[in-house]
């Protein structure tokens, strides 16, 4: 009887500390401003979905979460490697990210997403649906 209460005990303990884990998670990434969410279905798709909350393109797929690297005109390279990532472009080879994925270039003209548009001088690559004001101070720039 004690070593059940014991379990059911350690149990419920188990789970709470999962549950703040999860939710300190979450939180972490809401507070992130660099985090875009766009369509994965390859280059045969054509939806070009692009998103600052997770999730569906408009062709029905779930969304892949990325982390902007830099803004280069109108287009903002994205890592998609794991969630939570804060690598940099690879200073040796442009084409990944510091995590040695590829770096996914996607086309903000027309979508509604505001960005910084300093080109990653600044470091802040801010990224958001409403106008605003980057980290360095510079205004949000929308691609029309």
């Amino acid at each position: 009887m004690k070593g059940t209460k014991l379990l059911l005990i350690c149990g419920c303990l188990l789970m709470l500390i999962a549950g703040f884990a999860v939710k300190r998670s979450v939180a972490a990434d809401e507070a992130r401003k660099d985090v875009l969410y766009t369509c994965n279905c390859g280059d045969q798709c054509k939806c070009n979905s692009v998103s600052t909350t997770p999730g569906n393109c408009t062709c029905g797929k779930p969304m892949k979460w990325g982390h902007v690297l830099k803004s280069e005109g109108n287009e903002v390279l994205l890592c998609q490697c794991d969630e939570g990532c804060t690598c940099k472009l690879d200073p040796k080879d442009s084409s990944k990210c510091g995590c040695g994925k590829a770096v996914k270039r996607v086309d903000l003209t027309g979508k509604a997403i505001y960005f910084c548009n300093c080109g990653g001088s600044c470091g802040c690559n801010t990224a958001s649906d409403k106008p605003g004001q980057c980290k360095c101070g510079m205004d949000l720039k929308k691609a029309e």
